[in-house]
């Protein structure tokens, strides 16, 4: 009888090996077509994104910056354009931002522009929600609004060299009643040609 049993027992234990073996063989291959779909993921996104950049970049000749153009020293600063847009541009270089004091409106739309002349630079404007990185060869573009008028500290936060803890501008804010607009059409303006 003890024979009888035996056989009974090899069958019902190849039938469990065989089926654990399935539900491998299911398992194995559901995890390699996860990793591969993954991978091709990574692959796609990374080709994808080389190729066409997430937002619309603009890029500047960073060695020409000072011969002429939107970026020349006679420029940077606060314009007001002929539509009453307020826009900034500021030129960062080691070590110090140009101008060294901006002037904006309070309660405007203001766009900052920033370009670097040389290396990876940073700014924040203390207190707000400007923040950005100043990358040679590309031109970093913000919009804001100044909602109180004050004066506020704008550090280089990515560290540029060894004059890096000396780089700084300040933006100060005044009431728009106050702010030189009819000037600002014509040329750019900062602190200190109030």
């Amino acid at each position: 009888m003890a024979e009888l049993t035996q056989p009974g027992a090899s069958i019902q234990e190849n039938a469990a090996e065989r089926t654990a073996r399935r539900v491998e063989r299911v398992w194995a291959w559901s995890m390699t077509a996860i990793i591969a779909l993954l991978v091709a993921v990574v692959v796609f996104t990374s080709l994808h994104w080389g190729m066409q950049l997430p937002s619309s970049v603009e890029t500047i000749d960073s060695t020409r910056l000072q011969l002429g153009g939107e970026f020349s020293e006679g420029n940077l600063g606060t314009s007001v354009s002929q539509t009453g847009a307020v826009t900034v541009r500021v030129l960062a270089q080691q070590y110090a931002f140009v101008p060294k004091c901006i002037v904006v409106p309070a309660d405007t739309p203001v766009t900052l522009r920033a370009v670097s002349a040389d290396v990876v630079h940073g700014f924040i404007v203390q207190g707000t929600n400007v923040n950005t990185m100043v990358v040679p060869g590309y031109v970093a573009t913000l919009k804001t609004r100044f909602p109180q008028p004050g004066d506020y500290r704008m550090p280089c936060h990515e560290f540029c060299g060894v004059g890096h803890q000396g780089m700084w501008a300040q933006v100060r804010v005044v009431a728009r009643d106050q702010f030189p607009f009819e000037q600002a059409t014509k040329e750019a303006v900062n602190c200190a040609q109030r």
